[in-house]
């Protein structure tokens, strides 16, 4: 089984940016090996993107070759349409994370254009929050 964790702009700064939204005190690389660390005891196979282009996720979407998705389109999330239609286009089971809990912050940050299309949302648990994930579109691929 395959997983897929495909990120959006700023992602890459989790650790340092806004920590008092965000959470602090970790990296990028601490992020992924706990999430290598929780695939290997699970027996699946994770990859990891990233990209600041809506057109770039949008690619990696459609061509993504995974049995599962964790995406966390970062800013997309309340304005990409082309995310919506990709992960449409691509039929892949999929889970939505955020790091920040979306319900809490700005009233803009409060819509998404994916929640009503993916298996779950998952919010608001910092840097457990992919780990959540990774377990909960696990659970769901063992179920289909």
């Amino acid at each position: 089984m395959k997983i897929a964790l495909i990120e959006g702009p700023l992602l890459d700064r989790l650790g340092e940016r806004e920590p008092e939204v965000y959470g602090g005190g970790f990296t990028r690389q601490d992020i992924e090996e706990k999430l290598k660390e929780k695939a290997s005891v699970l027996g699946v196979e994770i990859e990891f993107f990233s990209s600041y282009s809506e057109g770039t996720l949008a690619q990696i979407i459609a061509d993504c070759n995974a049995d599962g998705i964790i995406i966390n389109p970062g800013a997309y999330t309340h304005t990409s349409v082309l995310l919506r239609d990709s992960l449409q286009y691509a039929s892949i089971p999929f889970v939505e994370a955020h790091f920040s809990n979306i319900f809490k912050r700005e009233e803009f940050r409060r819509s998404s254009l994916i929640s009503d299309i993916a298996k779950g949302v998952i919010c608001g648990f910092g840097v457990s929050t992919y780990g959540l994930a990774l377990e909960a579109i696990f659970d769901h691929l063992l179920q289909d």
